[in-house]
């Protein structure tokens, strides 16, 4: 039986005691490998250009270039390159504007390891992470400004079953989960992820979940 393919990492963060401590975290773990680190911004986006890293574990304050700007022009340049981002902060400023960059994931810094390795691995299958004790937060705001916009978009045209499985998606549930809850086969799961993107106009798992979080879909308490 082949091999299964690390996932492969690239760390980017000012602090060299930060990054040496998420490199031994990392490399425990058998099926993750570091291949690289970047002390700012540019150079994160440099060495993702030359290394090309499943993931880059993104801080989001750097000198010069920031964590912000490292990802829109990391994920403008290579958009197969997933970005899960570092904060100190809950609530943190940012967030959305992260989402927007197109970043897969949020982490706080003050979370476990185990969660640490938990949304490195959600964010590899192709999934969203959001922190939940921030993403609760923000969600509040978040739909207050989306209801005094003009949202004009509409999910009239999905099934029943394509509901339920959207807001299992945007709840942070893998295509395994998903069929074991509603009794399906994880390729029915994922025909019904397609139509539902399709039908949405939606191009990526980020822009499925702040659809389902200006909709009121979910609340991200559960």
């Amino acid at each position: 039986m082949a091999e299964t393919r690390k996932m492969r990492v690239l760390i980017a963060d000012d602090h060299a005691v930060v990054r040496e401590g998420f490199r031994n975290l990392l490399e425990a773990e058998p099926d993750i490998e570091v291949v690289g680190e970047a002390t700012n911004g540019e150079e994160a986006v440099q060495k993702t250009e030359e290394i090309e890293p499943d993931i880059v574990l993104m801080d989001i304050t750097m000198p010069g270039v920031n964590g912000l700007e490292a990802t829109y022009q990391i994920r403008k340049k290579n958009p197969d390159v997933k970005i899960l981002v570092l904060t100190m902060h809950e609530g943190d400023e940012y967030f959305f504007k992260f989402l927007d960059a197109g970043a897969s994931g949020y982490f706080i810094k003050g979370g476990s390891s185990s969660e640490l390795i938990a949304a490195l691995r959600v964010v590899w299958q192709g999934d969203v992470f959001l922190y939940p004790t921030m993403a609760k937060k923000l969600l509040s705001d978040y739909l207050q400004r989306v209801r005094q916009g003009s949202d004009k978009e509409t999910y009239d045209g999905l099934t029943n079953r394509e509901r339920e499985v959207l807001k299992l998606i945007a709840e942070g549930h893998t295509n395994q989960e998903i069929a074991t809850l509603l009794v399906l086969s994880v390729a029915t799961v994922q025909t019904h992820r397609a139509h539902i993107m399709a039908k949405l106009g939606l191009r990526s798992p980020t822009e499925l979940v702040k659809y389902a979080l200006r909709r009121g879909f979910i609340t991200l308490d559960t």
